[in-house]
């Protein structure tokens, strides 16, 4: 028997691993297969299996996982390895010999391979040690913070091995072996400098000087990129310790060598005497810039030596060149894209990609990581406002390529006349420095790629209100998407502009102001400059003013600086069909929108609104927050609206009248054979495309995503005096109602009853009358549901309703049952049941039986409720209504129960339970298994009950 720790936590038998189970129980063996021999308290191994609040059984659920851990043992002999888990009070200990376990054996294997005197026996002994790793430590387990500890302890201790491996390979004189077996380490650990420094001396001392020097600048801009510091002494000494000692066999002649001193030496006189940061090439010495922040005794950056194959021209001025804008002020948060952009600019020869909607800050954010990180670019900055998205155009390639070449120290004369030859040149002048190039306002790939620096040492940082996906796929870049700024940088944006005085005296209004500008820094700014040249006015009669959406645009506008104007100039360079598209957004009254919306507001097919989509997002003017699902910023929904005023009311009846086609197919879909409201609205606009629902589960689901955009397309239909499409929507959403009852929809409803009433229509009061009443009933709120539903079977007469009017008397019969009139209750669905039958309805018929049976089982006459159960599910069909034949079965189970006839009734409600927890009807398997709790005394139906229960709690 062997316990494994040092890969993935396993018990090895002669018969194979143990079948240990879930993380848990691993997680449980790894803590006290870690403390063997001692006890581990219930607590520790508490933490060890939750990394949050453990759950309230938490000790019976390591009970349990011990018990079936003890079981395991027993039946693998582990008695007769020496092996016991036993019970000490409120801990337990797993007693086995120290040599069972692979951790043991590795630590005891490392502290003798430290006292042999052959380095031959202490490779061995360190080989061995290894061989017993099979991957990561803890493998398998659920880490709780004790674990994550251990597994980087033991993690710590093998590197450790390893670089001991290394300098012993070392002193045998293997070198390539000791790179070999450091280079696999270093490229999971590269920020590791012991082992980045074990692996330059072994290259060099392999003769590899070349790929040594280059280990070391890979590894100190790391260190500079993700931890913001300095090569530590071990990555510094043995830097300094490459550069001072012999070539090697690999170097180059001495014509071409690079000689830097350990550290800095006072300049001297004597003209054979190179400065200390200079590099030697043949006869000439060039002068290299300090890299800023560099510790004092630092070594410095060496560039490499010029091939043999030289560009044309050599710029006369070799300092470094700047050409950046100053920093912004007032830059506030964004410090996961800033790391974002760290992490872009490590790569080779690296392209960053900062993209985003106008006035979201792209240019800010890429002049603030400029400024910050001005010491990784010792050969300077270029900058270009490339004006992609300006009234003025954009500025030739050439007028760009001249600009740098000129800060490049390229004579005037000698900068070539076509955009080719002076990109060539670029790129040849740019292949051995290391510059940081900021192309800004970019509109398209095509452009950025003729600007783009020859050197892997350069860094470019692109800004575009475009995703340039054409530079992605060509060149790698890695995009750094930028979104609107939270509340509180916002504001503290506006305290940085208007000082931090005003903003305290109104910080409600400062976050209201915030809030209204939607995170948009442009929008802030300008707020700000308003504020700022009027001392006199407050925030919050800033923010009521901006609080109104029929101005709000105007007022975000200052000179020539304005989120209009911003938007403006983007959508100017869109086709037509994307133009038509985004003004016909500005009509939607939703939170998002998807390609059948999308092209019922505008007029189209959702091939073609998806492909606007498509430009739009690229564009940043939407964004795809999920698979076919797409937003507008507030500020960009009211530009888009002013685009085409006239088209609102189209639009609106449009995307109205698509949500009510999409609903009456949701409803179809998931309660097959309803019929609410199936008599569409005059002047009904059908839509190109109508969604198609595989199954109720997909319209369920649609149902849900869309409560809030059909909601808010409600109230909208009755703010423009659409009344008709105003219930219908509402009243369509009723297989979600039935299913989510609890969740809030008397408010909703109640907008429905009011359409419904403002157009006079009886049918629509009715029904509305009638799902409201239920959901009141199920609320706690009888008397009122009551009050209500009195009037809903009338009006359905009315109306010619017959179905309507059962549907009617079936929830009044709930209400009254539940108010303690069962005689009448019984009776109106009694009433309710021959109405069905009349009109040949199966799903009303079943509804009503359903309430029949419940109230004859309530009234103690279980035969009867029985037979109504059974001819009610005999109605329909299994695969159909799944809420409805859960509650049936648990009437059916409770029945039985009542007649004495426990086992059967067990089995029903058991079934019953299954079935609505199969289907996610919460509410279903609560009842069932609350019947069932309270008749058996079977642990695991109290398990489902809670779980159920919880759900139904939390569910969104």
């Amino acid at each position: 028997m062997e316990f494994r720790l040092l890969g993935t936590v396993a018990v090895e038998t002669y018969t194979g691993p143990l079948p240990l189970g879930p993380a848990k129980r691993r997680s449980l063996l790894a803590a006290l297969l870690l403390s063997a021999n001692t006890p581990v308290s219930v607590g520790r191994l508490t933490d060890s299996l939750w990394d949050d609040t453990p759950p309230s059984q938490a000790r019976g659920v390591i009970q349990g996982h011990v018990s079936r851990l003890r079981a395991l043992l027993v039946g693998a002999d582990a008695e007769a390895y020496g092996v016991e888990l036993a019970t000490l009070g409120d801990a337990y200990v797993l007693r086995a010999p120290e040599t069972l376990v692979d951790a043991q054996r590795f630590e005891e294997l490392l502290m003798l391979a430290r006292e042999q005197r052959s380095p031959g026996d202490t490779v061995l002994m360190l080989k061995e040690a290894l061989s017993l790793w099979q991957g990561p430590a803890l493998s398998g387990a659920f880490a709780g913070p004790p674990l994550k500890a251990a597994a980087h302890s033991l993690e710590e201790s093998r590197l450790a091995t390893v670089e001991l491996l290394a300098r012993t390979y070392g002193t045998l004189g293997e070198h390539h072996r000791a790179a070999a077996l450091l280079s696999a380490e270093t490229a999971a650990h590269p920020l590791r400098e012991s082992l980045a420094a074990e692996l330059m001396l072994a290259l060099y001392r392999a003769g590899r000087q070349s790929e040594a020097l280059d280990r070391f600048h890979r590894t100190r801009r790391l260190l500079a990129d993700e931890l913001g510091i300095d090569p530590g002494p071990k990555l510094a000494d043995a830097y300094a310790l490459i550069l001072r000692g012999d070539p090697g066999p690999s170097a180059a002649a001495p014509a071409a060598r690079v000689r830097v001193p350990s550290r800095p030496a006072a300049p001297s006189a004597a003209p054979s005497t190179a400065s200390p940061a200079s590099t030697e090439v043949g006869a000439v010495s060039v002068a290299e810039p300090p890299v800023a922040g560099d510790a004092a005794g630092a070594p410095p950056v060496v560039r490499r030596p010029p091939s043999s194959a030289q560009p044309a021209v050599h710029p006369a001025d070799p300092l470094p060149v700047d050409l950046l804008p100053r920093a912004p002020r007032g830059f506030q948060g964004r410090t996961a894209e800033l790391a974002s952009l760290t992490r872009a600019a490590a790569g080779e020869s690296p392209v960053c990609l900062v993209t985003g909607p106008a006035g979201v800050g792209k240019t800010a954010l890429a002049l603030q990581w400029a400024h910050r990180n001005e010491a990784l670019f010792p050969d300077g900055r270029l900058f270009a406002d490339l004006r992609g998205f300006s009234e003025a155009g954009e500025p030739a390639q050439i007028d760009v390529l001249r600009e740098f070449l000129l800060a490049l120290g390229v004579p005037p004369r000698r900068v070539p006349e076509s955009a080719p030859a002076a990109a060539a040149l670029f790129r040849s002048l740019t292949g051995r420095r290391r510059l940081l190039v900021v192309l800004d306002n970019a509109r398209d790939s095509a452009t950025v790629r003729a600007l783009l620096p020859g050197g892997t040492d350069c860094v470019t940082l692109v800004t575009s209100r475009h995703r340039l996906e054409g530079l992605i796929a060509s060149d790698a870049a890695r995009p750094v998407p930028l979104d609107t700024l939270e509340v509180d940088d916002g504001t503290a944006l506006l305290a940085g502009v208007l000082g931090e005085e005003r903003v305290l005296a109104e910080p409600v209004a400062a976050r209201r102001l915030a809030e209204l500008c939607g995170g948009l820094p442009l929008a802030l700014r300008v707020t700000a400059a308003r504020l700022a040249g009027r001392p006199q006015w407050t925030l919050a009669a800033l923010a009521d003013e901006l609080a109104d959406e029929r101005g709000r645009l105007a007022f975000l506008d200052v000179d020539d600086t304005g989120v209009a104007a911003a938007l403006r100039l983007t959508v100017q360079h869109l086709p037509p069909d994307a133009v038509h598209q985004f003004a016909r957004l500005g009509h939607h009254p939703g939170g998002h929108v998807d390609p059948y919306a999308a092209a019922a507001l505008a007029g189209t097919d959702p091939v073609a609104a998806a492909a606007a989509l498509e430009r739009l997002a690229a564009a940043h003017l939407v964004s795809e927050t999920a698979p076919g699902r797409w937003v507008l910023h507030d500020l960009v929904r009211l530009y888009a609206r002013g685009l085409d005023p006239a088209a609102a009311r189209e639009a609106l009846v449009g995307v109205l009248d698509h949500g009510i086609a999409t609903a009456l197919a949701a409803a179809d879909t998931a309660e097959p054979g309803g019929e609410p409201c199936f008599v569409l609205p005059d002047g009904f606009r059908r839509p190109a495309a109508v969604r198609d629902f595989a199954d109720r589960a997909e319209a369920m689901r649609w149902l849900s995503a869309e409560r809030e955009n059909l909601a808010l397309a409600a109230q909208a239909a009755r703010d423009a005096g659409l009344e008709d499409r105003a219930w219908r929507i509402i009243l369509l959403q009723w297989p979600q109602v039935v299913w989510r009852v609890r969740d809030n929809w008397t408010p909703l409803l109640e907008l429905a009853l009011e359409s419904a009433r403002a157009g006079k229509d009886a049918y629509a009061e009715s029904r509305v009358l009638t799902l409201l009443g239920w959901v009141l009933t199920e609320e706690g709120r009888a008397a009122e549901a009551a009050a209500l539903l009195e009037h809903s079977p009338r009006l359905a007469r009315e109306a010619g309703d017959p179905l309507g009017e059962a549907t009617a008397l079936i929830n009044l019969a709930v209400v009254r049952a539940e108010l303690g009139e069962l005689p009448a209750a019984t009776e109106n669905c009694a009433r309710a049941v021959e109405l069905a039958r009349r009109e040949e309805d199966r799903h009303t018929e079943m509804l009503a039986l359903q309430h029949l049976a419940r109230m004859r089982l309530t009234a103690r006459r279980p035969e009867e409720a029985l037979a109504h159960a059974r001819t009610a599910l005999d109605l329909g069909p299994e695969h159909e209504e799944a809420a409805r034949r859960s509650l049936l079965l648990a009437i059916c189970g409770e029945a039985h129960l009542a007649l004495g006839q426990e086992d059967d009734g067990v089995r029903l409600l058991d079934r019953a339970a299954r079935e609505a927890e199969d289907a996610g009807y919460d509410e279903g398997a609560v009842r069932a298994l609350e019947v069932l709790v309270r008749t058996t005394a079977e642990p695991s139906y109290r398990v489902r009950h809670e779980r159920s229960a919880l759900r139904l709690a939390t569910a969104p």
